[in-house]
């Protein structure tokens, strides 16, 4: 056996090892403490870290001090590297901001624009705590309803244009998106550029999943590099820590060209968010420093049980482009409560009201093989229930 095929059937034994997180505080699991379902829900892979991370983090915590920690420079640079690597985007250090997570960089996002009382507008069905920003920043919420065509899911900009007020300041996005697994083409995002442009709107776009790109065809394109101008006027919020499965490791990173939007962001998040902790910083720096094949031999096996997951629901779900998070119709079914139904079969997804998409289900197929086998026989059994009613 090669070296190359070597190196490929150690990961993918990696990725085929189920790990027993029961006992953890694992909420994923917790969830169904004492019950027989297996969870598919919240959004952490089943997947263990890879070595250099965990190497990484040993070796800070050798040093034996965890104390208050300013942004290494190292993991500033090795960001910057990243960022130019992947997309050809040169961005100054001074641009970004360094935080504890994503969703509060949603929520300052929208404290820094505007002022309370004005509104801000989000394409639904989204991740969830999308739906909190408008109240936590005493916003108004502005609702347009995405639009499912050719077997996609696109921003409806007809419904964005009814949505949008004169007081509208800030669009709220996720690429790819959440729940969908769309991943915005640049014609598309162009288009939500101009739209921004001639309503004067901040754009925020939460781009956590970019590294999580399945569909051969798709290519993420982080919209604050399209050109200056959309530049000027959009906040990107990026972390590794979904691509390499430490969302318990916060740390998150806010990219924003534009001074003003970023001394407001800043004076928003002023003792609100707490510092970033040394491990976080230190597993980060590793992420971004990757250059092995961990993550293109994460896709491989993401897009194989993408693949069996499609067969197994057909047409009630949209291929997946990117995040390992599918999003299935049952809306015919008429179910009550579709997540306390699946449930009730050994089945733990996120219902789809929570996203602002009733009549949906999201599943997380991110998981070892035999553990998605295991959830597709129970889901067949409870859509069989279902349709027998």
């Amino acid at each position: 056996m090669s070296e190359t095929s070597e190196t490929s059937q150690a990961s993918k034994s990696t990725f085929d090892r189920e790990v027993d997180r029961r006992g953890t505080s694992a909420i994923k699991w917790d969830r169904y403490r004492g019950a027989d379902v297996l969870p598919f829900w919240v959004a952490d892979m089943e997947f263990e870290m890879p070595d250099f991370i965990l190497d990484s983090l040993r070796a800070r915590l050798d040093h034996g001090i965890m104390g208050y920690t300013r942004t290494p420079k190292t993991l500033v640079a090795a960001f910057q590297a990243w960022l130019e690597r992947n997309y050809g985007w040169s961005v100054p250090k001074e641009w970004l901001v360094w935080m504890t997570g994503v969703v509060p960089g949603t929520n300052l996002s929208a404290m820094a624009v505007g002022q309370p009382g004005d509104s801000l507008l989000i394409p639904t069905p989204v991740y969830y705590p999308f739906l909190s920003v408008p109240a936590n920043a005493e916003r108004r919420f502005m609702e347009a309803r995405m639009s499912r065509s050719r077997g996609k899911w696109e921003m409806d900009f007809d419904a964005m244009e009814a949505a949008v007020r004169p007081d509208t300041r800030l669009v709220l996005i996720a690429n790819p998106q959440n729940p969908t697994g769309r991943c915005y083409t640049k014609n598309e995002l162009l288009e939500l550029a101009r739209f921004a442009e001639r309503h004067d709107l901040v754009i925020c776009s939460d781009e956590i999943h970019c590294a999580l790109i399945l569909d051969p065809e798709a290519r993420h394109v982080p919209i604050a590099s399209l050109d200056e101008d959309i530049a000027a006027r959009t906040i990107t919020l990026f972390a590794a820590t979904k691509t390499y499965n430490m969302p318990g490791l916060s740390c998150a990173v806010a990219v924003i060209p534009n001074a003003d939007l970023r001394a407001r962001f800043n004076a928003a998040r002023r003792d609100l968010v707490p510092l970033v902790g040394p491990l976080a910083f230190t597993a980060s720096e590793a992420a971004f420093e990757d250059r092995s094949n961990w993550v293109p031999e994460l896709l491989d096996y993401l897009r194989g049980n993408h693949q069996r997951l499609l067969e197994a629901v057909g047409d009630r779900m949209t291929p997946v482009e990117g995040t390992y998070l599918a999003w299935i119709d049952v809306s015919d079914l008429e179910l009550d409560d579709p997540g306390a139904w699946f449930e009730d079969f050994g089945l733990g997804l996120s219902d789809g009201a929570a996203f602002g998409g009733p009549g949906y289900v999201r599943f997380n197929f991110a998981c070892p093989r035999t553990m998605l086998d295991r959830g597709l026989e129970r889901y067949h059994r409870a859509m069989e229930a279902a349709t027998a009613r």
